[in-house]
């Protein structure tokens, strides 16, 4: 039962189509609790993000979904989802989970993410939302980091629109184009792909700021 439901959810992207046939409107409360346990559990990072978001907004072009409703309950989301994974950083902290899940949570990784922060501070909360992964952590580590909520919410709520609008959008507006319905299961699986790319980019660009820091001069 356990499996079959992480299935559901891990490819929830490809069968939205079917999904919103089968719950209809209760399909926007489905949606609204993955980008929320997405963006608010640091457990989670692997739930579908942008592929689903684009995917919703190609059926919104379609007339399936309402792109206003989407747009609106998902940002809320995205924004709710990230405030409470501050929050669980901040009470939490590294430690706890270290303990309960030392191979998931690597001590090493959370210094590199911390420094990384060191660096770009605030901005890493915005350029996070469109980096798989990385999102779920950046959050929590501003929480660990014990940054100024205020702070952290200006650049939540920046980082969590302009995520949301812009691949419900990309889908609302390019997912419609015959070329792109024709090959729609290709178009998604480039957006995972080129989001992998994206993490493995940001991972080494953090790696290598770690090694420059800590490198004498």
């Amino acid at each position: 039962m356990i499996p079959e439901f992480i299935s559901f959810l891990l490819h929830i992207d490809t069968n939205l189509a079917s999904l919103v046939l089968a719950y209809g409107l209760w399909i926007y409360l489905i949606l609204f609790l993955i980008i929320f346990i997405e963006t608010g559990l640091v457990v989670t990072p692997f739930l579908p993000g942008d592929s689903l978001l684009f995917v919703a907004g190609a059926l919104a072009s379609g007339g399936m979904l309402d792109i206003l409703t989407l747009c609106i309950l998902l940002s809320i989301a995205a924004v709710a989802g990230d405030s409470l994974n501050y929050w669980i950083g901040k009470y939490c902290g590294i430690d706890q989970l270290h303990c309960r899940y030392p191979r998931l949570f690597r001590k090493e990784y959370f210094e590199m993410t911390s420094r990384f922060y060191g660096k770009y501070g605030g901005k890493t909360i915005v350029i996070a939302r469109f980096v798989p992964y990385i999102r779920t952590f950046a959050p929590f580590m501003a929480g660990v980091g014990r940054m100024s909520y205020p702070r952290f919410l200006f650049y939540n709520i920046m980082g969590g629109l302009a995520w949301i609008l812009s691949f419900l959008l990309a889908g609302y507006f390019f997912g419609g184009i015959p070329v792109v319905r024709e090959h729609f299961d290709l178009v998604v699986w480039a957006i995972i792909i080129i989001s992998l790319v994206a993490v493995v980019s940001i991972l080494a660009g953090v790696i290598q700021f770690a090694r420059n820091r800590d490198s004498p001069e």
